[in-house]
């Protein structure tokens, strides 16, 4: 869970972010028991392992995933996006084929019928024809499918750099800035190392945004 950790750590100091609803699944409890021990399991745990106190923290509002009265199950209650990470091949199954037995697919579903962004951090590898027909589907539905892979050509070996790197990359997907871009490493336009227009990345930042700045945050296994 180091990746759900330092996502959701970064998410919640970011100034422009009001609230985060997190939802731990059940087979994330799971994963949550082995690494963290047999009495942490829920979404709190999650946050404390992220290291989040205060002001961070009280952005936070906790569900169970089986609360599907939760505000998040409806398209009433307006989100900026919606996000599973990691993302279970079951997971990717059931918002691929409109099943809402939890409240992290009724989330999903919710933003797919909704318009908002949907970020789905699918983790499975290789590929079986099921996996790519229901991506397929999704991407179709207007989700974007964002596998946890590392970025290996941003140059260094701290895993830091390539977790910051997902985070940024998430950001872009909601239209909300780098928090601390720090100064510009990139080179002049006049060094051939310069890269071209666009960056590494080849990948614009969405011009629009929400008014309303909140996630729904799903963690899955």
């Amino acid at each position: 869970m180091l990746l759900p950790r330092h996502v959701l750590g970064r998410l919640a100091v970011h100034p422009a972010i009001e609230r985060i609803h997190l939802c731990v699944s059940a087979g994330a409890s799971q994963v949550l028991r082995h690494e963290l021990g047999a009495d942490r399991t829920g979404a709190a745990d999650l946050a404390a392992a992220a290291g989040l106190d205060g002001a961070p923290l009280a952005k936070l509002r906790l569900h169970r995933d089986s609360e599907l009265d939760a505000p998040i199950a409806s398209g009433s209650y307006r989100l900026t996006g919606t996000v599973v990470l990691p993302c279970s091949a079951g997971t990717l199954g059931a918002l691929a084929t409109g099943v809402a037995r939890t409240l992290i697919h009724r989330a999903g579903a919710v933003a797919l019928k909704e318009g908002w962004p949907l970020v789905l951090g699918f983790r499975e590898t290789p590929y079986s024809l099921v996996h790519v027909e229901n991506m397929r589907r999704l991407l179709l539905a207007g989700a974007t499918i964002m596998p946890p892979v590392p970025a290996f050509y941003i140059g260094g070996e701290d895993l830091g750099r390539f977790l910051d790197h997902y985070t940024l990359r998430l950001l872009d997907r909601f239209g909300l800035p780098d928090p601390d871009p720090g100064p510009d490493p990139s080179p002049g336009p006049g060094d051939p190392a310069a890269p071209a227009a666009g960056g590494a990345s080849g990948e614009d930042a969405p011009a629009g945004t929400l008014a309303r700045r909140g996630l729904r945050w799903g963690e899955d296994r």
